[in-house]
């Protein structure tokens, strides 16, 4: 899955290509719940400046920048996290991708000196951010225990044509499919030369099968290293949060799917031990 990184404070940022996931954040009802939630959970420290403006409680693991909280404005809105892709341009990535079928929620804005932002929606439904860097790069650690490492988005089987061309067009994915008659799922590389690799994969697309609940949305799920899946479903349990998949076995790691307890649904990985 997602490649180790990390880099000391104030260091020169790393570009990522365009499309690649470069930070997330959850919306709470109450932030200094979640702040003790994921205090406890993962070791985080909270900065509450980090270059966005408003009430944002930017998480920092040994120090370095990891993911985001912030305060629901509306009731209405979602207890979910959510993820962002790079962009240089978030004006032009907004207009395209109303040209290859997906919706413009938020018009891109700038957020002070930290960045330019947009909320945008692929044709299945699934809602995404778009980041163009200014002071704020976007991750310092990812791919570490208590950071970010994976992403996919879910979306319903009627609608996976659709949504597999909307990000084939719009970033220029590099995909594979996984040789697995259980599973239907896809995995990006950025744009460029050769075939696709593990090394190179940055997210993938999945298909809600039955498993789910019959009225779950399309979405993106976030994933998030820890150094024992096991030990960490625990420790959820005990914060008040809940398992919505017990932890399993697979190629990259043991995995278990989570909700904060706030509702907002995430996964954890820790990849293979060493023989």
């Amino acid at each position: 899955m997602a490649a180790t990184a990390e880099r000391t404070p104030g260091g020169a940022p790393e570009e990522k290509p365009e499309g690649t996931p470069c930070w997330v954040d959850v919306l709470l009802p109450d932030l200094e719940a979640g702040k003790r939630f994921y205090g406890e959970l993962f070791g985080w420290t909270f900065a509450e400046d980090g270059g966005i403006q408003g009430p944002y409680a930017t998480a920092l693991s040994d120090g370095l920048r990891v993911a985001g909280l912030a305060p629901k404005r509306d009731g209405r809105m979602p207890t979910a996290w959510g993820v962002y892709l790079a962009t240089a341009d978030a004006v032009a990535l907004a207009a395209r991708i109303r040209e290859v079928g997906g919706q413009v929620i938020t018009e891109p804005v700038r957020v002070g000196a930290a960045g330019v932002t947009a909320l945008a929606a692929d044709p299945g439904g699934a809602v995404f951010g778009v980041w163009e860097a200014g002071e704020h790069a976007g991750f310092e650690k990812e791919g570490l225990p208590g950071s970010y490492c994976w992403t996919e988005v879910y979306t319903r089987a009627r609608d996976k044509d659709a949504v597999d061309a909307f990000y084939a067009d719009l970033f220029g994915y590099r995909t594979r499919d996984i040789d697995d008659p259980s599973a239907d799922f896809r995995v990006w590389s950025p744009a460029g030369p050769g075939e696709p690799t593990d090394a190179d994969a940055i997210g993938g697309r999945s298909v809600i099968g039955g498993a789910f609940p019959a009225e779950m949305p399309a979405h993106f799920l976030v994933y998030f290293a820890v150094a024992d899946c096991d030990e960490t479903v625990a420790a959820a349990l005990r914060l008040g949060g809940r398992v919505t998949e017990e932890p399993f076995d697979t190629p990259y790691g043991r995995i278990a799917l989570l909700a904060d307890d706030q509702g907002a649904a995430f996964a954890v990985l820790a990849e293979p031990r060493a023989a």
